[in-house]
């Protein structure tokens, strides 16, 4: 293992604080290339797929397969959504992603460095990390941008920064959250944008708080994901007034065959339609950022899916994105994970007594 070097007098610097946003990733471009490296990335990672056969015939499948087949489709759902938010924006969840940074960075000052990283593309965590061990980060915080922990995410984080970590000689004293499911902040915020929502575009008979999905199995497995998405969804509802017919609860973005978390989105959708709802209003509480999966898959895909099934209104409620709540939300829980940390410059006379030796 290469370790990454410390210059001795780093040690008598004083120490910072540094702030680790991380959220998914997304291709470098809307072109099979970049798609396909992104994926293979992404699809190798056994905390995303946990495979029921052996590995080796897991890689045939996704090498032979899927990443034959995958990539031109997946690059023509991106072209739909690339530069969504202005020429030159590119992809939405990294364009929604630096913008979080760059204001949360201004919240919390000076006095903390703030980083973007993802877990799969670029930024990556190991180059953030390293940007942040040339300032001298001796304390740091990594925040996961997945409000419902999953192993399938939050845990892949986790993977990755303790992996970068190892080549560190000088380690950084870290905190780690895990997840906000159920933080007064984030239900007020969520709660908060589908009120603003409803005065501007009026209220749908039925709201659709839709999650990503996981595999069963992995619930059966002991993944809390299912309940901490419920759990979500429960507080927003009693949060917004909701009787229990008035929303439902969904899950997104099935891969493969086997059973996922139920119901589905779509079927839930084509469900409604059939029993005469005519209106829905969707929330995809799960994601930090407006990404492929919500301003494609819901907005255009599942619209068109409620519609041929004979509904008459879609709405997306966009994510809370770079909004001063979400932001707001992101300091408080920094805030709360920095609190006793006091970063003092190291005493200069024992450092030269015991070091002067060998410098």
């Amino acid at each position: 293992m290469k370790f990454l070097n410390t210059l001795p007098n780093d040690h008598n610097q004083i120490g910072k604080i540094g702030v680790l946003l991380v959220n998914l990733g997304t291709p470098d471009a809307p072109k099979r290339g970049p798609v396909k490296r992104y994926l293979k990335q992404f699809l190798s990672d056994l905390r995303v797929v946990e495979p029921t056969v052996p590995r080796w015939v897991w890689w045939l499948i996704l090498n032979g397969v899927i990443l034959n087949v995958r990539p031109s489709r997946s690059a023509r759902a991106y072209e739909t959504v690339w530069d969504y938010y202005g020429e030159g924006t590119g992809s939405p969840l990294l364009h929604i992603s630096q913008l979080q940074q760059q204001k949360l960075q201004a919240k919390l000052g000076e006095g903390l460095i703030c980083e973007l990283a993802m877990t799969y593309g670029q930024p990556s965590i190991e180059s953030a990390l390293n940007k942040m061990h040339r300032q001298n980060v001796r304390k740091l915080v990594i925040l996961p941008l997945y409000p419902q922990y999953s192993a399938t995410t939050t845990a892949a984080v986790f993977d990755q920064v303790t992996s970068e970590l190892q080549r560190w000689r000088f380690l950084p004293e870290w905190r780690f959250i895990p997840h906000y499911h159920d933080n007064k902040d984030y239900i007020n915020a969520l709660a908060h944008s589908v009120k603003k929502h409803w005065q501007q575009h009026g209220r749908a008979e039925r709201l659709i708080i839709s999650f990503h999905g996981i595999p069963l199995r992995y619930l059966k497995q002991g993944d809390p994901y299912y309940c901490f998405c419920q759990k979500t969804a429960r507080l927003l509802a009693e949060r917004l007034l909701l009787g229990e017919s008035q929303y439902q609860v969904a899950f997104q973005s099935i891969f493969g065959r086997e059973p996922w978390l139920q119901p589905y989105t779509n079927e839930t959708l084509i469900s409604l339609a059939k029993q005469g709802v005519r209106s829905v209003q969707v929330i995809c509480p799960g994601f930090a950022a407006d990404c492929l999966e919500t301003l494609e898959e819901i907005t255009v895909e599942n619209c068109e899916i409620f519609k041929t099934a004979g509904g008459q209104q879609f709405q997306y409620i966009n994510a809370l994105n770079a909004e001063n709540e979400h932001i707001e939300l992101f300091s408080h829980l920094i805030q709360n994970e920095i609190q006793g940390w006091c970063l003092e410059k190291p005493d200069q006379q024992a450092f030269e007594t015991h070091s002067s030796q060998y410098f």
